[in-house]
């Protein structure tokens, strides 16, 4: 039997910048490092420190304060603590997950779920829904497809996610069709 966690689920306010990137921070570190693709712990954390500096601090806060109609950044709150955060977008031709993530230790308990439930809110119903995750990260892909994804085939390799070595993340597109 899960456990069940009473939580809260808000939007992302400017102050919220270093607790929604610690999220960022520590989920990358449990799940992206690999030797097959080159992607080291020492490049997770130099991305990492990077938005720590003010003026990255900055430029984040103010990313928050104009966030487009179309766009939803959200956290997930237990005891206080900032343990989930989701992104999504809608864009023109499609809608996007950007991103769903847990911290670890919280992880199998729903809470994933819960910010998908409550992201998806702001998508046209008239239009896909792609989400990209990394190729060999077994646990999100399985994840994604309880919830009704599928996989398109397509590798891509995003220069956004270049790391200091030259690594870049490979990711496995992963769609729902629209009704």
């Amino acid at each position: 039997m899960k456990k069940k966690i009473k939580y809260l689920i808000r939007n992302v306010r400017p102050e919220d910048y270093l607790s929604f990137h610690r999220v960022y921070y520590e989920t990358w570190l449990a799940t992206y490092p690999s030797k097959e693709h080159n992607i080291i712990v020492e490049d997770i954390k130099y991305k990492y420190e990077e938005k720590l500096k003010p003026e990255k601090i900055l430029e984040g806060q103010k990313r928050i304060i104009n966030l487009g109609e179309k766009e939803l950044m959200i956290l997930l709150e237990y005891s206080g603590e900032v343990i989930g955060i989701c992104n999504t977008i809608e864009r023109e031709d499609f809608n996007q997950l950007q991103s769903i993530y847990v911290l670890q230790k919280y992880q199998g308990l729903g809470l994933g779920y819960a910010l998908w439930t409550e992201g998806k809110k702001i998508f046209n119903p008239k239009k896909d829904i792609v989400i990209h995750v990394a190729s060999y990260n077994e646990k999100a892909i399985n994840f994604y497809r309880k919830l009704g994804f599928e996989s398109t085939g397509k590798i891509l390799r995003d220069e956004k996610y270049k790391l200091k070595n030259g690594a870049i993340i490979p990711e496995l597109e992963m769609i729902i069709k629209a009704k």
